[in-house]
C-alpha cells in the first residue's frame, strides 16, 4: 500500500471529518460525463446532483461511472435534491435555481459551455452561498471579472478549474513567479490543426470517431477555443496578446523560448508579459511558462540542467486533464477557499470575433464553431477602441450592417440580443471600466 500524500492526504482527512465534498454539476455533456466517472474514483469529493436540460445523459454518465441502475434519482426541488443526497444517490434536475438552491451541495461546478447558462448559474450558486468552479471559459472571458467581483462581496470563491489549459499554464507562472524569474511568455500548444474557415459539416466523420460534438470540435480547429483560453491566461495574469490574434509560430519544443521571447533575445515579441500559442510540435497537449533568470549564475546552472540553452527557457507542462482535474479545484475552494483561477481585477484582454463568411443584415448569428464567426484575442484598450463584440456575446446576435470575411464583429455592425443576463452584465462591466478607455 502507497501512503497519500500532498493535497491527497489533506483530502482523505478531510472527509474523515467531514464527509466527501458535494459537487452540485450543470451539464452533462463530454466534459460533465467525465467529471461524473472522475469524482466516482475519487477519495473525499463525490457528485451529489446534476442538472441537464434532459435527464437521459446524466442517466448514462452515472451509470458510466459504475453506479447502480437506481443511483439516479430525478428530482425536481432543493428538498428533494438533498433527501436525494442524503440516501448517497445522485439527484438528477432540470432546474439550475434548485440545483444551487440545495443545503447538501457544497459547491456548483458549470460544465454547459454556454455563456448565458454560466453566467445565470454562476448568480445563482453566488446568490445561495455557493463557491462556483467554471468549466466555462466562454463566460469567464466575457463576465468573469464582475462575478469574481460579486461572489468575493457575497463570501464566495469564484474560480475557473483545473486541468483547464489556462490554470494549468497558471500553475507554471506561478512556480516561475516564486523563483523570481521572469516571465517572458506563457500559453499553450494548440492540439488540432489550425483552419480558421472550418465548419462543422466538414468534420461530422471525425467528431463521431472522437465522441464529440462537431460544433465543439470546430471550435478548436477553428482556433477560437486557443484565442479564448488565451485571453483568459491573459486576464487572470496580466500578461497580453503582443499582436492582435497573438503570433501562434511554428514553434517546436525544442526552440519554443528561442522563438517566443523578446526580439531583443533573437525572438518574435516585441517584448516580455505576452500570452501566446504555438503550432509546432512536441508541446500540445501541454502548456508553457516562456522565463528569463534575472542573474547569469541561474542562467548557467539552468543551461547546465539541460533546460535549454538560454537565456530564456521553456518551462512546459507536457499535459493537460481538462475535466478530470475539475473535482480538485471543487475540494480546493471548499477546503481551503482557495481559487485555482481568478481574473485580475482590472481590464487586460479581450477575445472578440471575426467573420468566417461574408453576413448580411438581419442575420442572426449562431454559436460558436458554426460557419458565422471565429474567436479573435486582442488587448482590452485595443478592441474597446474599436468597439469589438466580445465572442461571448455573439451567439444571438443580429447582423446590422454588411459584414465582409475576415473583418471583425463590433457594435458597429452587429447588435446582441438585449434580452440575455449574460449582455446586461457585460454592459454593466464595460460602463463601469468606461473610465479606465479615457
Amino acid at each position: 500500500m502507497i501512503d497519500r500524500i500532498g493535497f491527497a492526504a489533506e483530502l482523505a482527512a478531510y472527509t474523515e471529518r467531514h464527509g466527501p465534498v458535494t459537487i452540485g454539476l450543470a451539464g452533462a455533456g463530454q466534459m460533465g460525463t467525465d467529471i461524473v466517472v472522475q469524482a466516482a474514483l475519487m477519495t473525499g469529493v463525490r457528485v451529489g446532483a446534476i442538472a441537464a436540460n434532459s435527464p437521459r445523459r446524466p442517466l448514462e454518465a452515472i451509470a458510466m461511472a459504475g453506479h447502480s441502475e437506481d443511483h439516479g434519482v430525478l428530482a425536481a426541488s432543493p428538498a428533494t435534491i438533498d433527501a436525494a443526497i442524503e440516501a448517497g444517490r445522485i439527484a438528477v434536475t432540470d432546474d439550475i435555481a434548485a440545483l444551487c438552491a440545495s443545503g447538501r451541495v457544497d459547491v456548483i461546478v458549470d460544465a454547459t459551455g454556454s455563456p448565458e447558462i454560466g453566467t445565470r448559474l454562476a448568480l445563482l450558486a453566488i446568490e445561495n452561498g455557493k463557491h462556483i468552479v467554471m468549466l466555462n471559459v466562454e463566460a469567464d472571458i466575457t463576465v468573469g471579472r464582475l462575478l469574481a467581483r460579486k461572489a468575493k462581496a457575497a463570501g464566495t470563491v469564484y474560480t475557473g478549474s483545473a486541468g483547464d489549459e489556462p490554470a494549468a499554464t497558471l500553475e507554471l507562472i506561478a512556480f516561475a513567479q516564486s523563483l523570481g524569474m521572469e516571465v517572458v511568455a506563457a500559453g499553450k500548444g494548440k492540439n488540432n490543426p489550425l483552419r480558421h474557415d472550418a465548419v462543422p459539416e466538414e468534420y461530422e466523420a471525425e467528431a463521431r470517431e472522437r465522441n464529440m460534438n462537431a460544433r465543439m470540435l470546430v471550435e478548436f480547429i477553428d482556433g477560437s477555443k486557443t484565442m479564448v483560453e488565451m485571453t483568459a491566461i491573459a486576464n487572470s495574469t496580466g500578461l497580453v496578446p503582443d499582436v492582435p490574434g497573438m503570433h501562434g509560430p511554428e514553434a517546436s519544443l525544442q526552440n519554443l523560448a528561442q522563438i517566443l521571447c523578446a526580439q531583443e533575445d533573437g525572438g518574435v515579441l516585441s517584448k516580455a508579459g505576452r500570452v501566446d500559442y504555438t503550432i509546432g510540435k512536441g508541446v500540445a497537449p501541454g502548456v508553457f511558462c516562456v522565463v528569463k533568470p534575472r542573474h547569469p549564475r541561474a542562467i548557467e546552472r539552468m543551461a547546465d540542467l539541460k533546460v535549454g540553452p538560454g537565456p530564456c527557457f521553456a518551462l512546459v507542462r507536457p499535459f493537460h486533464l481538462t475535466s478530470l482535474e475539475t473535482p480538485l479545484s471543487a475540494a480546493r475552494v471548499v477546503m481551503h477557499r482557495r481559487p485555482d483561477m481568478v481574473p485580475v481585477d482590472r481590464p487586460v484582454a479581450e477575445c472578440g470575433a471575426r467573420a468566417k463568411r461574408a453576413l448580411q443584415p438581419g442575420e442572426t448569428l449562431d454559436r460558436i464553431g458554426t460557419a458565422d464567426y471565429r474567436g479573435y484575442a486582442m488587448e482590452w484598450r485595443d478592441a474597446r477602441e474599436k468597439r469589438v463584440l466580445p465572442l461571448g456575446l455573439a451567439e444571438g446576435s443580429r447582423v446590422t450592417r454588411p459584414i465582409a470575411a475576415g473583418e471583425l464583429l463590433t457594435y458597429e455592425n452587429c447588435s446582441p440580443d438585449e434580452s440575455l443576463l449574460v449582455t446586461r452584465m457585460r454592459a454593466e462591466l464595460d460602463a463601469a471600466d468606461a473610465t479606465l478607455a479615457d
